[in-house]
């Protein structure tokens, strides 16, 4: 039931308010925020700024877990900043709505608007599971599928991206196409065009043809993969911008796709409903969504198998039967047994480095991650496998050296 002082997005602030998104998934905002556009919403995604710690840690504790920080700190930093027009601004926070502590980032958000005084300010939860609703906000048939082709692509081209740039002979030209076709993807979301799925394997197997047209030179290059906690795998300001640190010092590395943890999610809840008796319409509409999921990841699949360069992400049900070996499927709050299937897709790809990333203050990640970390060593002894931790208040210093522990430990060289 919504609170008394909880602000609604109402239908006229549709045409009248822009929705301001954290910077959660970085190769997929362009396309999100046309995918919103098709459907009369005004998406922007919210500026990054320089320590963003200070601004919510007056209003909340610093148990805090450093993604809800950083959230939140996004927020407050751009009100504060001048640069917000406040009678006319939303907030939107993604959420899975588990037992994660940062499901409770759009509880907090509501309340640090209501302390700095800004209580008119709505704040949109963004989830699948008809919580926290608007009347001015739906997810509606058209919004969803327009979503699920952005992630698609988005996926798409970060994997393309992440596994030509290291090879290409002349510099720039996978991030040349890599940008040609997100702005052509934008437009097609934006006018509702290669949404379906068949006309998704249509664009997906032109993307796959122009980076395939991308002139490669062998070089010799330290394999790093990246997995994790999804915000700080995902997002820029979560991880520090580690992707630009790798790519100046001249490793190839990548990380898998959005779609899996998509999955990864609905079977989870298809596991919890089995464990608690749900009735056999419920486990049936978990099982149709599953189904259609894994349905669009084998699209996906395909279109990068069939690329000169690049290898796709390992098949959702591959990668979980991996990751059993190592821990229960019953193991799905937060990031769970995702993280070890991720680890062990990557190795299978020859990434002889894995980076796993994740945030103080995030009990699940303490033990998912640092839970496995023994087991995968056992497994795989010519691998280095080093977990990251992300603070507000840990130095860069303290931060790049566990990187650097996992890129010049054993390991290739």
């Amino acid at each position: 039931m919504r609170g008394l002082r909880e602000a609604e997005f109402t239908k006229k602030m549709k045409k009248t308010h822009t929705i301001w998104l954290p910077d959660m998934l970085h190769y997929h905002n362009a396309l999100l925020q046309a995918a919103f556009a098709r459907c009369g919403y005004r998406l922007e995604i919210l500026p990054e700024y320089d320590h963003l710690a200070k601004y919510p840690l007056p209003y909340i504790s610093n148990d805090y877990c450093y993604p809800s920080i950083l959230i939140l700190g996004q927020v407050l930093a751009f009100i504060r900043s001048g640069d917000c027009d406040i009678h006319h601004a939303a907030f939107m926070e993604p959420q899975t709505v588990g037992a994660c502590r940062a499901g409770n980032i759009y509880h907090s958000m509501i309340q640090c608007l209501q302390k700095i005084g800004f209580p008119q300010v709505p704040v949109i939860s963004l989830n699948a599971f008809g919580a926290e609703k608007h009347r001015g906000f739906s997810i509606t048939p058209r919004l969803l599928f327009a979503a699920v082709a952005a992630v698609c692509y988005g996926d798409l081209l970060m994997t393309l991206l992440q596994q030509t740039r290291p090879y290409e002979a002349k510099e720039g030209e996978a991030k040349r196409c890599f940008g040609k076709w997100m702005d052509i993807l934008a437009e097609d979301l934006e006018s509702g065009r290669y949404i379906s799925r068949a006309k998704r394997k249509e664009r997906y197997k032109e993307i796959v043809e122009d980076f395939d047209k991308i002139p490669i030179q062998e070089r010799k290059r330290k394999k790093v993969g990246i997995t994790g906690e999804i915000y700080m795998k995902f997002s820029p300001i979560g991880n520090a911008h580690l992707e630009n640190y790798l790519e100046q010092a001249g490793y190839a590395y990548r990380m898998g796709g959005f779609v899996n943890y998509a999955i990864y999610v609905v079977d989870g809840e298809l596991e919890k409903a089995c464990m608690q008796g749900a009735g056999r319409m419920q486990k049936k509409a978990y099982q149709a969504v599953l189904s259609y999921l894994k349905r669009i990841q084998k699209d996906l699949y395909d279109a990068v198998a069939s690329s000169c360069i690049c290898r796709p992400d390992a098949l959702f049900d591959e990668m979980k039967a991996n990751a059993v070996k190592f821990l229960n499927s019953g193991c799905c709050t937060g990031d769970g047994w995702l993280i070890a299937g991720e680890v062990i897709d990557l190795i299978s790809q020859g990434y002889g480095h894995i980076l796993i990333l994740h945030p103080f203050g995030c009990l699940v990640s303490h033990v998912c991650i640092r839970g496995i970390l023994k087991k995968l060593h056992a497994a795989f002894p010519g691998v280095t496998i080093q977990a990251v931790e992300y603070d507000y208040d840990s130095s860069k210093a303290l931060r790049e050296s566990r990187i650097l522990l996992g890129l010049y430990h054993d390991g290739e060289e």
